[in-house]
């Protein structure tokens, strides 16, 4: 298993760059095998310990867009809300990811980009709904 210390870490950059905290999706659920934790942990150790903080070459606002690139082109629409978050959240602009949508739609495919980007719509929904919420409450 993968050292507490380092796993603490990764949960605290992840907290930092999604804006909540990940345990809740990282416990064993029912019907899962005992080791499921250990995979979800060591995945998680893996991304937010070892390949997120590497900043030093491409900052976090270029490795957020390319991250999105990559999950949208992927057509894995889950983990891509995730990656959008982050990006949002990391100074990428909603411009910016519509024109990586664009190169998407080219070289990874029409469907497979609006299939995306209708998860991209919903994130950018999201975040004007909080918006609005945060003015309310004067945030």
């Amino acid at each position: 298993m993968p050292d507490s210390s380092d796993y603490a870490r990764a949960l605290d950059t992840a907290e930092k760059m999604l804006g909540f905290r990940l345990e809740q999706f990282l416990t064993a659920g029912e019907g899962e095998p005992s080791n499921a934790a250990d995979f979800k942990q060591i995945a998680t150790e893996h991304a937010f310990g070892d390949a997120w903080p590497r900043s030093e070459i491409l900052d976090t606002r270029t490795r957020a867009l390319v991250s999105v690139t990559i999950t949208a082109s992927l057509g894995i629409l889950e983990p891509l809300r995730g990656q959008l978050r982050i990006a949002l959240n990391n100074g990428v602009t909603p411009e910016e990811i519509v024109e990586a949508f664009i190169q998407i739609a080219v070289y990874a495919g029409v469907a497979r980009a609006f299939d995306s980007y209708t998860i991209a719509a919903q994130v950018f929904a999201e975040r004007a709904q909080s918006r609005v919420g945060d003015a309310a409450h004067g945030r």
